[in-house]
């Protein structure tokens, strides 16, 4: 019996071609009885940041950082474009094995299972990308009028911000502003102790931390100062753990 590397977990692993590791996949029938699979339930967190991450892994990283932060975070542009090309890829040789008419029906069936996995990897990239759309449309002006927050963005995603910005603005002026006093025709304005008319991240939102390494201390809001060992979860206002967020130091849960 051949060892039971964890086949689905390893697709996006480089080396082995990846129609060896679909035939060579071990059988479901493989030994006597059923035999426990090692690491069958993984732990919550992977504390082993020796180990290196997949793009996969990587950009689930990012994807649970921009559910749950109130901000826009820098894209994970080169992360994506190498998950992209792989599920591409990988996607031409399932494909290829699926019209071979000498694969047995094991094979076609591990293949159906291969092509689940493709399907996981496209929705963690879809729910990904529909996020930040979902901010962007949400914070576009407070984003064109923040050339930092801008660099965070691809340049697709800078245009869309504007044609939008642009687009609501002009629903704004024709449905209301118009018919309003010239100084009161903009949507700048910050009355006292009124929210602002511009949409703006709630940066003390509260979020749950989880430090990936042992992080420099922060300050929290009533004074005092935190410091996450490694492995360390915390419950904090998000823009105390913003820059840590933002070096990799702590992810989001």
């Amino acid at each position: 019996m051949m060892d039971d590397d964890n086949f689905f977990t390893n697709l996006d692993r480089p080396g082995d071609a990846f129609q060896n590791r679909l035939r060579n996949a071990p059988r479901d029938d493989d030994g006597d009885g059923d035999v426990p699979m090692a690491g069958a339930v993984p732990p919550l967190f992977n504390d082993d940041s020796d180990a290196p991450e997949t793009p996969l892994q990587h950009l689930i990283r990012h994807w649970m950082n921009e559910r749950h932060a109130p901000d826009v975070l820098p894209i994970a542009e080169d992360v994506l474009a190498a998950l992209l090309d792989h599920i591409r890829r990988q996607s031409e040789t399932v494909q290829l094995l699926r019209s071979d008419p000498s694969s047995s029906e094991d094979e076609h069936f591990r293949i159906m299972l291969a092509q689940t996995e493709v399907e996981r990897a496209k929705f963690v990239v879809r729910s990904y990308l529909r996020m930040r759309l979902f901010k962007i449309e949400k914070f576009a002006r407070y984003v064109m009028t923040n050339p930092e927050v801008q660099q965070r963005l691809s340049e697709n995603e800078v245009d869309h911000a504007r044609r939008f910005a642009k687009l609501t603005d002009q629903h704004f002026y024709n449905s209301v502003l118009q018919g309003l006093p010239g100084n009161q025709q903009t949507l700048d304005d910050k009355p006292p102790f009124l929210p602002p008319m511009v949409a703006e991240p709630d940066k003390s939102l509260a979020i749950f931390v989880h430090a990936r390494q042992r992080c420099p201390p922060v300050r929290l809001p009533d004074g005092s100062t935190l410091t996450m060992e490694k492995g360390h979860i915390s419950l904090t206002p998000y823009s105390v753990v913003e820059q840590l967020v933002l070096r990799g130091e702590v992810e989001l849960v």
